[in-house]
């Protein structure tokens, strides 16, 4: 029997009405930063914004995930990718992991190509911090043209 990971997803406010289909295209398949969780079958527990700037529902949300079994939380491909690139991203991942003793990774679905092609011209994650944020994101370009 393989083993189970109960995760939770929250995403930018700003894609509030997102139906979600890249983030759970991406966890089906495994693909971008659900690629970790190949080998493992993965239950979602919870799925909601950060409710907008500041980001208030992080300090909420993350409690509810882990009463529902959640041992990882996703901070959303949108998080990263948006104009601009949300600034609390890595206070986010921080904070969950500090406050809730939760995993946390920056990341669901693939980065689009369109959006890596912006990015990458305007140097937006050219610094360390965010070229470690994006990391389980970036894929290959085949990968990024398929969520576009």
């Amino acid at each position: 029997m393989k083993e189970v990971v109960h995760l939770g997803i929250i995403i930018c406010n700003r894609y509030a009405t997102c139906a979600g289909g890249k983030c759970l295209r991406a966890l089906y398949n495994r693909e971008g930063a659900f690629d970790r969780y190949k080998d493992k079958d993965v239950q979602l527990v919870g799925y909601t914004t950060c409710s907008g700037c500041p980001g208030g529902n992080v300090e909420y949300a993350p409690a509810e995930m882990k009463k529902n079994g959640a041992d990882v939380v996703h901070l959303a491909t949108g998080m990263v990718v948006g104009y601009p690139p949300c600034n609390r991203v890595g206070y986010f991942k921080r904070y969950i992991k500090e406050a809730f003793g939760l995993e946390v990774v920056v990341g669901t679905h693939p980065i689009p190509e369109k959006y890596y092609k912006i990015h990458s011209a305007l140097g937006t994650w050219d610094s360390p911090m965010w070229q470690e944020l994006i990391a389980p994101v970036v894929s290959d370009e085949a990968t990024r043209l398929a969520y576009d």
